[in-house]
């Protein structure tokens, strides 16, 4: 696949951001806000950059009135490539309980992902070594024995074959940088997009900035247990519309 050239990067201000869509809000209360955050967004950044923070602040604003700051615990990211559930909590109490589940492994995640080719096994386990390379968003093999080297272990099913790809759900056990998108790689499965590991498919929307690419990774499911309530809480996020590209619905189904 032929790169696009690059472009200056001037990231977008919080002045060109678009609103917060009902639709994107997939779970509402006093203690607790979770949506469907889209790609090539950020999860996070500095006061002036577009993110979903923002969006998110404006949209509690709004919807509660508030004239003054709006307080937002993020205990969770998703890449500016990826899409899907994104949980916020809304006072410092909500924070710490849900922080102290993700520390726990207590949360868990499901992402879809449209990587090349066909995986043969219906559902197994992957595991690797990896590696976080220093000053570099960038995850590489690793041996056992080699220092800052982690073990990464997802559960993987496949949910649809289609020409030239699979449609995937992965649940990741660790939490390292970049392991789903890895560990398909590694396999000879790169996301969709994914230039970065390997992958020589366009995915998406045509972009100008290469800040804009966007992979086919997509945060599916996200279950906690409400902070309060201490009630199960799953929030399941809708795939972007240009997934139908592949001939895969926004649910998933062909």
């Amino acid at each position: 696949m032929a790169e696009r050239p690059e472009q200056p990067e001037s990231p977008p201000t919080v002045g060109e951001s678009p609103p917060l869509a009902g639709e994107q809000v997939l779970h509402d209360d006093y203690h607790l806000v979770v949506v469907n955050k889209p790609a090539p967004l950020l999860t996070q950044a500095p006061a002036g950059i577009l993110s979903l923070e923002a969006m998110v602040k404006a949209y509690i604003k709004q919807t509660r009135n508030k004239p003054g700051g709006v307080y937002l615990g993020i205990p969770h990211r998703l890449d500016r490539p990826v899409s899907g559930v994104v949980a916020f909590a809304l006072n410092t109490k909500a924070a710490q309980r849900i922080h102290a589940q993700f520390e726990r492994r207590e949360v868990r995640k499901v992402y879809w992902a449209a990587v090349e080719g066909s995986i043969d096994a219906d559902s197994g386990t992957w595991e690797d070594w990896v590696r976080k390379v220093k000053e570099e968003a960038r995850t590489v093999r690793a041996t056992p024995e080699e220092p800052g080297a982690k073990l990464a272990r997802l559960d993987f099913r496949v949910l649809q074959r289609f020409a030239g790809g699979t449609l995937v759900e992965l649940a990741p056990q660790t939490g390292r940088m970049h392991q789903l998108r890895v560990q398909s790689a590694w396999r000879g499965h790169p996301v969709f997009g994914d230039v970065m590991y390997g992958s020589v498919r366009e995915f998406g929307p045509a972009w100008e900035n290469p800040r804009d690419k966007v992979i086919a990774l997509h945060a599916r499911t996200l279950t906690i247990t409400h902070p309060v309530t201490r009630e199960p809480l799953t929030c399941t996020a809708s795939l972007p519309a240009y997934w139908q590209a592949l001939g895969i619905a926004r649910t998933g189904t062909a």
